[in-house]
Formats: structure tokens, C-alpha cells, sequence
């Protein structure tokens, strides 16, 4: 089925076309119903699908399908329904989790160099049988070694519970001085009004 002609793609029906990868139920749903059928792990790989959790800003999650790997922190992806109609191709995402686990990520607005929120992750699921074990992060990998989680990225709200420390994407107060516009943090994520 091809992409265009004013139709809107949801970012499922794209990664089962782009990744090859066909799972029931919504993005939210992806990384659950992958257990047993499709290899799943910490480790992104060209063609493997990322697939973000769903939180109040994307209550159905969302999946992207990477198209490269830059290093151990930064990927490319190819994408449909992020704030658009349609497919927006080679996106940078940043993993700003701690553990370089890319448990934590956000993504490049478009192709204007800011990124926006950062947005939980489970993981990769890549497109090859489950053989009961979920892929790891290791040195193994041909990515680098660890980088630092970038600095510039790493601006948020922390927030504490149980000795976790969790990255919150929250609507900055206007007092701070962040930019509130269209071009600013209102683009960073999927907008479930088109249908």
C-alpha cells in the first residue's frame, strides 16, 4: 500500500510496511505482543522497530523504524504520524537515559536540529524469531563504547520516587522563558487529531 495521495498512515500500519514486522494491536501494545514472536532487546539496529510506551502526551505509544545507527547514543529513524499527515524519514533520536539503555530518548523536531520531550521507550523489537531471551546492550556491539548522556539534551524536570530517578517531559512554567510556540514544544509528538 503506498504512502500519500492526502491519506493519513498511523505509525503502526508504517512499521509493519517499512520493518516487515506485523503485530496486532496498537504501538502501545507492540512491545507485550512481541514476547515469543519477535526478538526484542536494548540494542538499536538498522530495521528494528523502536517502540515507545504510551504516556499522557501519546496514550497509544508509537513505533518508528530505524534506518541507521549513528553511535551508542544517537539513531536515525523513518517514521509516519509524528505531528504530520505523513512519513517523515532519517529523524535523529537521542538516548538521554542513564544507563545508556535507550529506556529514554527524544526526538529531532523535524529536521530543525531541537528536539523535543523526552518520551519512555521499552526497547527494540527486531525482525527475526523470538528465540526467549530479550537482547541486551553490550560491548559487543559494534556501536562505541558508552558516550555521556548529551548535555544539551539532558534538560528536564527530575523527579524522585522509591530512589528511581525518572525524566518527566513536562510543560515548562511560562515564567522560564521557553519557547511555547508551534515551532517549539507543541511539534513532539504524534498528533492523534488527523484521521
Amino acid at each position: 500500500m503506498p504512502f500519500g495521495g492526502g491519506r493519513v498512515i498511523q505509525c503502526v500500519a508504517f512499521a509493519k510496511q517499512d520493518a516487515g514486522i506485523v503485530l496486532p494491536g496498537n504501538a502501545r501494545d507492540w512491545w507485550a505482543n512481541a514476547a515469543g514472536v519477535y526478538q526484542r532487546g536494548a540494542r538499536p539496529e538498522p530495521g528494528s522497530v523502536l517502540a515507545f510506551a504510551a504516556n499522557g502526551r501519546m496514550p497509544l505509544g508509537h513505533v518508528a523504524v530505524v534506518s541507521a545507527v549513528v553511535d551508542s547514543r544517537t539513531i536515525s529513524i523513518d517514521q509516519a504520524h509524528w505531528n504530520s499527515r505523513g512519513v517523515t524519514r532519517d529523524i535523529e533520536v537521542k538516548d538521554v537515559s542513564e544507563e545508556n539503555d535507550w529506556s529514554a530518548v527524544r526526538v529531532q523536531l523535524a529536521h530543525a536540529g531541537s528536539f523535543g520531550s523526552i518520551y519512555p521507550t521499552r526497547g527494540f523489537i527486531y525482525a527475526r524469531p523470538d528465540n526467549g531471551r530479550i537482547i541486551e546492550a553490550s560491548a559487543r556491539t559494534p556501536m562505541p563504547a558508552m558516550d555521556e548522556p548529551p548535555a544539551d539534551l539532558r534538560i528536564g524536570t527530575r523527579r524522585h520516587h522509591s530512589a528511581i530517578a525518572i525524566e518527566v517531559a513536562e510543560v515548562p512554567h511560562p515564567s522560564r522563558g521557553l519557547d511555547l510556540s508551534l515551532n517549539g514544544i507543541g511539534n513532539d509528538a504524534p498528533d492523534r487529531a488527523f484521521q
